[in-house]
């Protein structure tokens, strides 16, 4: 059912087009709308009349508040002589700014100009009994003569002009600011360059040195490991040689010793097996530095690995207060290197075994996730939490740890971690004072 419109106007001489230029102000102001949109709506009311008026020689008007969904005002201006849209469209251009929405149509009906405006969100709520109330209202407005309709328009003009006047105003205000900070911006923006093109002119001779420190560097590690390597195959010979002649000294069928000498010829022969060792992992190192250990692949027997240590570590395992315990490997086989790992879980167990005076050094290998770990878990005098990395470092040793069988040389398990790292894999270290550490090591179970 269409709703009751709230007012009708007909315009039959052109001084209706006056009033109904008035009456379209005050619906409009009745509904809710602003005053700009009152004077927008009232003026399009008068243009599309004053065309209409023209074209067909009378028209009506009806004012119908649409509240289903956005709630709008909605005019039509309409003639039951059909034909005239082609003549009063094109007159109509300007007008479609004034609303929101401008139809202009011929139908059964005749000539319709249907125009729209949307009413603001703090309009009052049009419920059938405001509706009532504004229908009232209107009825009794008595409209006012053209001169005063002309007053009110000379009114809306100078206030329009007025309004124009002080955005004119406010924009050129803001011309001024916009430029102003333009040209702030500018200048902060020549700055910026400036300190950028300067910052990257330092970076790059940054770079440039960094580089030349890295070079330096590299040249510098290459050098130490040709020196070790050097020094320890130039030293392997002469301490071989000083072992062997302690032994032909020591030996029964060599002429007997008296007691003090054959103890100067054992501390001899010890000195030097401990020379050797350190000019074996001296060579062993610089080996790995140099990039010259090449992994051989292949399908590993754990099972055979860990019997091997079992045995061959069992004569340094001697003290009864220490259990030295190789459990059966959980995972059976693993592609790696056997040599490589057989010599890093050997350097570990021979390193806890050294510093382990009682209590037990283990052996252990489990799956975790992808990956495959082995534990060697010592109850040793533990390493403090802030030299726990240090200890990878070549000579560093724990300050006030004791070894049971000798003093170590500090390279052990730098050496144990470039052999894992060539193996795909990460060693590191659990440790607390007084209660033992922990090494692990973990490599990839596909070898890769």
């Amino acid at each position: 059912m269409t709703p009751e419109p709230l007012m009708r106007v007909h315009l039959r001489v052109e001084q209706d087009v006056f009033v109904a230029r008035q009456m379209g102000r005050e619906v409009a102001r009745a509904v809710g709308m602003e005053q700009q949109d009152q004077t927008r709506l009232a003026t399009a009311l008068s243009e599309v009349g004053r065309v209409m008026l023209a074209v067909t020689r009378s028209a009506d008007v009806a004012f119908e508040a649409d509240v289903n969904g956005v709630p709008t005002l909605r005019v039509t201006v309409a003639n039951p002589q059909s034909g005239g849209a082609a003549r009063i469209g094109p007159q109509l251009g300007q007008v479609g700014r004034l609303v929101d929405t401008l139809e202009v149509s011929d139908g059964e009906t005749g000539t319709v100009v249907s125009m729209a405006r949307r009413l603001p969100a703090s309009s009052p709520r049009l419920t059938p009994e405001r509706m009532d109330e504004i229908r009232a209202g209107l009825a009794q407005h008595v409209p006012g003569t053209p001169l005063d309709e002309l007053t009110v328009q000379n009114q809306q003009l100078i206030a329009a002009l007025d309004e124009v006047r002080a955005q004119r105003d406010d924009l050129a205000r803001l011309n001024a600011e916009l430029e102003e900070t333009n040209r702030g911006v500018m200048a902060l923006y020549n700055q910026l360059s400036q300190e950028l093109e300067e910052t990257n002119r330092g970076v790059v001779a940054l770079y440039a040195e960094l580089d030349e420190k890295s070079e330096q560097l590299r040249t510098a590690s290459e050098a130490k490991s040709r020196f070790l390597a050097n020094v320890s195959h130039e030293l392997r010979a002469p301490v071989t040689a000083v072992i062997g002649l302690a032994r032909l000294l020591n030996d029964p069928s060599s002429e007997p010793l008296q007691g003090e000498q054959r103890r100067q010829v054992e501390l001899i022969s010890s000195s030097a097996s401990d020379l050797l060792t350190l000019v074996n992992d001296l060579l062993d190192l610089a080996k790995a530095e140099a990039g010259r250990i090449e992994p051989e692949w292949s399908e590993v027997d754990l099972r055979a690995v860990f019997g091997q240590l079992r045995g061959t570590l069992r004569p340094l395992a001697t003290r009864p207060e220490v259990d030295f315990e190789v459990d059966e490997p959980a995972v059976p086989t693993l592609r790696t290197d056997e040599v490589l790992l057989t010599r890093v879980l050997r350097n570990l167990l021979t390193n806890a075994i050294k510093f382990t005076s009682e209590g037990s050094v283990r052996l252990k290998v489990r799956m975790v996730d992808d990956d495959i770990e082995f534990t060697v878990t010592d109850t040793g005098s533990g390493i403090p939490p802030e030299l726990q990395e240090r200890v990878f470092e070549e000579f560093y040793q724990v300050p006030g740890s004791r070894s049971a069988l000798g003093k170590g040389t500090g390279l052990g398990l730098p050496y144990a971690r470039r052999l894992v790292g060539i193996l795909g894999g990460g060693l590191r270290v659990e440790s607390e004072v007084g209660r033992g550490s922990t090494f692990t090591v973990r490599l990839p179970a596909d070898g890769s």
